[in-house]
């Protein structure tokens, strides 16, 4: 019998199709973290209204329980990839299961606004957690002739867990007859709400024990034969361990150590990629993506839209991110970054001065027939467009745009000015809107048309070149 020569493989570089679908199982476990990312940053969204009337608290403290959360995120992305090197990749995902665990009982049982608060901070330290430890889990664990697919499960787990959190909302609300404060066994609607993240919570501490620790941890810390039936497990067994366990020591004997003293330049603090990099981040949050996430039920009963309409159109613009996420992962290799960016820019820059002409009619709590209309279609375009283009190519960026040698404390800036971003959206929004809502999306439009000259300017094309010719 003729056979037809193949091309050859590197040993160590696929995996047998018998190992695949345990990785997939293994990725799926890692990817949870992102679906409880998603999910506890915009399930707060259906809660808004109720802490506003339970504490009577104005918009300032109101803005400050929302975007308290931010902090601890920030604080739990600076630490997860210093504890996770000290203790593994699981345990750090066991410690964030217990966050979000803890955070979901103590926020659905608070005994006042101050310790609202606190829990929430505990569940933004666990996203932040959660945001880094997923994505290098995954990268660390998944054969390379697969792991731009799997690293694809944890934003695809972040957009879901959006989405899910919003149809348990808009359910949790109609089981309370539209009315957020609702009894329902004793709670109000909006404390089932916070409540019923602690399923998803104890599935993900669950299932961090049915995964392998990742070989690349065990290689450092001295594991190498554990690191090996790691290997084995994920990768096959016909892949040469030894040659594979090599590869990764080598890898991490070339890594260099990058620190804040490298990313200095001689004018204005930081080196210029650096500016580009904390440029993307912030323009990505200043456009006011996040006030969909966390203030689209306020906004739409702000101009007269009920309760239970308001809490459904906020989970069908959670389906549209998802749509949006999908379109981006299929076109970003094909037709480039930049290009990506430039039409979501201008899409959002349309939708957002839409949405500030229709709340410019806003009379009392109600907006005309026609408006309401404009305002819906263009908030769900506005999502769309973010999500198609910024939501995932600024994450595409930042991961290639940098020189090796200052990659991760590059990334490391411009992710914390992408938290410090988020927050002063989510802390201003409640303000800027009792100001002038239709004003608040001018800002917000402005944001988004700067950001088009922004890349045209300075950011380059990364698609198509090796990380070792950025620089």
């Amino acid at each position: 019998m003729t056979s037809t020569a193949q091309p050859t493989i590197p040993e160590g570089r696929k995996a047998q199709p018998d190992h695949l679908g345990h990785v997939i199982f293994i990725t799926a476990a890692a990817a949870m973290g992102g679906f409880l990312f998603g999910y506890d940053s915009s399930v707060i969204n259906g809660a808004v209204e109720a802490i506003r009337g339970r504490y009577e608290v104005g918009p300032a403290g109101l803005a400050q329980v929302i975007a308290i959360a931010l902090i601890g995120c920030a604080i739990g992305a600076a630490t997860a990839g210093r504890i996770a090197d000290r203790i593994g990749r699981i345990r750090v995902m066991q410690i964030a299961a217990a966050l979000f665990t803890v955070s979901a009982i103590g926020s659905a049982l608070p005994f006042a606004l101050w310790d609202l608060a606190m829990w929430r901070v505990l569940g933004g330290i666990a996203i932040g957690m959660a945001s880094v430890i997923g994505p290098a889990y995954i990268a660390e664990v998944a054969p390379p002739a697969y792991r731009g697919r799997l690293g694809s499960f944890q934003q695809a787990a972040i957009v879901i867990g959006i989405a899910v959190s919003q149809l348990v909302n808009w359910g949790i609300l109609n089981l309370a007859d539209g009315d957020q404060r609702g009894k329902l066994a004793g709670l109000e609607a909006w404390q089932w709400m916070l409540g019923v993240m602690v399923v998803p919570a104890v599935l993900y501490g669950l299932l961090s024990f049915a995964i392998p620790e990742s070989p690349r941890f065990l290689i450092s810390v001295g594991r190498t034969d554990k690191a090996k039936e790691v290997l084995a497990e994920v990768e096959g067994r016909g892949v040469d361990l030894d040659h594979r366990v090599e590869e990764i020591k080598e890898g991490m004997r070339r890594e260099h150590k990058s620190s804040f003293k490298d990313l200095l330049g001689s004018k204005f603090g930081f080196l210029p990629i650096v500016w580009v990099g904390i440029g993307l981040s912030v323009f990505q949050q200043l456009v006011g993506i996040n006030v969909a996430f966390y203030y689209s039920s306020t906004l739409w009963q702000s101009v007269g839209i009920n309760p239970s309409s308001s809490f459904f159109y906020s989970f069908t613009t959670s389906i549209i991110n998802i749509i949006g996420t999908v379109i981006a992962m299929i076109f970003v290799d094909k037709i480039g970054r930049r290009p990506l960016a430039l039409i979501g820019s201008a899409g959002m820059a349309v939708s957002l001065a839409l949405e500030a002409w229709a709340f410019s009619s806003k009379t009392g709590d109600t907006l005309p027939t026609a408006q309401g209309t404009v305002a819906l279609i263009a908030a769900h375009a506005f999502v769309l467009f973010f999500a198609l283009s910024w939501g995932v190519v600024v994450w595409v960026f930042l991961g290639e745009m940098f020189p090796n040698k200052i990659r991760a404390a590059a990334l490391g800036v411009a992710a914390c000015a992408q938290w410090i971003a988020n927050w002063a959206i989510t802390a201003s929004f409640p303000s800027l809107s009792e100001w002038n809502l239709s004003g608040t999306y001018v800002i917000y439009t402005v944001f988004a048309l700067l950001s088009i000259p922004f890349v045209l300017k300075f950011v380059k094309e990364t698609k198509g070149k090796a990380l070792e010719e950025m620089g």
